[in-house]
C-alpha cells in the first residue's frame, strides 16, 4: 500500500507539475490481476483498484492500518468500471454489473473481488474511509441511482448525477458516493466550482476512448492548477481545492467524498469572478 501526505495550500502555490501529479494523481490503477491501494493522509481516504482476471483478488489489511482484516474500523465502496463480475463478502456474492456499487460495512472480514469472463474482466474502483460503526453490506445498480439531471447543450455540461452511496440511499458511516454521466458533446462538469469546507472529495475518470482526456482543474479558487488525467485515473481533492474538469469529448467519473457530514448539498459555491 502506497502511503501520501499532501501539501498544504501555501506549498502547492510553488509546486511544478510533476510534483502537483504526485502528490495528488493516481496514475497507476486497474492492472490486470493486481490490485492497488494508495492511502491517504487527506481524511485517511484509501483510494484503490482490483482488476480480477483469471482468478479472486482479495482485499486485505497491511501494516499500514494495523489491523487484522481491511475492514475492521472501515467501510468500502467498491464501483465496477468494466464487465461482469462478483464481490464476495464474508460468503455472500454479490453480482456487479457495469456502473454498478457494493457498499461493504465496517466488521466485514473476506473481501474478494472477481471476473466472470477474462476476456472482459471487471475494473473494481475503491474507495473506503474509516467507520465508528457497522452498515449492511448492499449492492446496488442504476436502477435506485436516484439520477439527477444538470447543465445544458448550451453550456457545454449536460450531465447526470447518480447517487449510490448517501442518507437517502445506501446508508454509510460518512462515505457518499456515485458517478457522473456527460452527455454526448458535453465536456464541462461542476462548473461554476466549489469547495468543500467539511470534506475531502475524489475523483475518477473513466469512459474516456481512445486518446481522449480530461483537464482536472483544482487548488485554491485564487491559484488554481491543472492536472491532465486519462482513462481510469483519479484525483485527490482537499478541502480547500476546487474540483472541475474539461474533457476532449464527453466522459464519466465516480466522485466520493469523506468528513463531518454526508449533506450533498453541503457546497461553497464559488462565483466565475473569483477564479484566477
Amino acid at each position: 500500500m502506497e502511503v501520501r501526505y499532501a501539501p498544504d495550500p501555501r506549498r502547492f502555490e510553488r509546486m511544478n507539475t510533476a510534483e502537483v501529479r504526485q502528490s495528488f494523481l493516481v496514475d497507476d490503477l486497474f492492472v490486470p490481476g493486481e490490485l492497488k491501494l494508495v492511502y491517504s493522509d487527506i481524511d485517511r481516504l484509501v483510494i484503490g483498484s482490483a482488476l480480477p482476471t483469471t482468478t479472486p483478488l482479495s482485499l486485505e489489511a497491511g501494516p499500514e492500518l494495523a489491523a487484522d482484516y481491511f475492514a475492521q474500523r472501515r467501510e468500502i465502496g467498491a464501483f465496477n468500471i468494466g464487465g461482469p463480475g462478483g464481490v464476495r463478502v464474508d460468503g455472500q456474492e454479490y453480482p456487479v454489473a457495469n456502473k454498478e456499487i457494493v457498499y461493504i460495512g465496517r466488521g466485514s472480514q473476506v473481501i474478494e473481488l472477481s471476473t466472470l469472463n477474462a476476456n472482459n474482466p471487471a475494473r473494481f474502483y475503491l474507495i473506503s474511509l474509516p467507520a465508528h460503526t457497522s452498515y449492511p453490506t448492499q449492492h446496488a445498480g442504476l436502477e435506485v441511482a436516484d439520477p439527477v439531471h444538470l447543465g445544458s447543450q448550451a453550456e457545454a455540461n449536460r450531465r447526470t448525477i447518480y447517487k449510490y452511496i448517501h442518507p437517502q440511499g445506501i446508508q454509510s458511516c460518512q462515505l457518499v458516493m456515485g458517478f457522473t454521466e456527460l452527455a454526448e458533446g458535453s465536456v464541462w462538469n461542476t462548473m461554476a466550482a466549489h469547495t468543500h469546507e467539511r470534506r475531502s472529495e475524489v475523483y475518477m475518470y473513466f469512459d474516456l476512448e481512445g486518446d481522449a482526456l480530461v483537464f482536472h482543474f483544482m487548488g485554491q479558487p485564487h491559484e488554481t492548477r491543472h492536472i491532465v488525467v486519462r482513462e481510469g485515473q483519479a484525483v485527490i481533492s482537499p478541502s480547500w481545492s476546487i474540483h472541475a474538469g474539461a474533457g476532449t469529448s464527453n466522459y464519466c467519473f465516480v466522485w466520493a467524498m469523506g468528513g463531518e457530514n454526508q449533506d450533498f448539498g453541503d457546497m461553497d459555491a464559488i462565483g466565475m469572478e473569483e477564479i484566477a
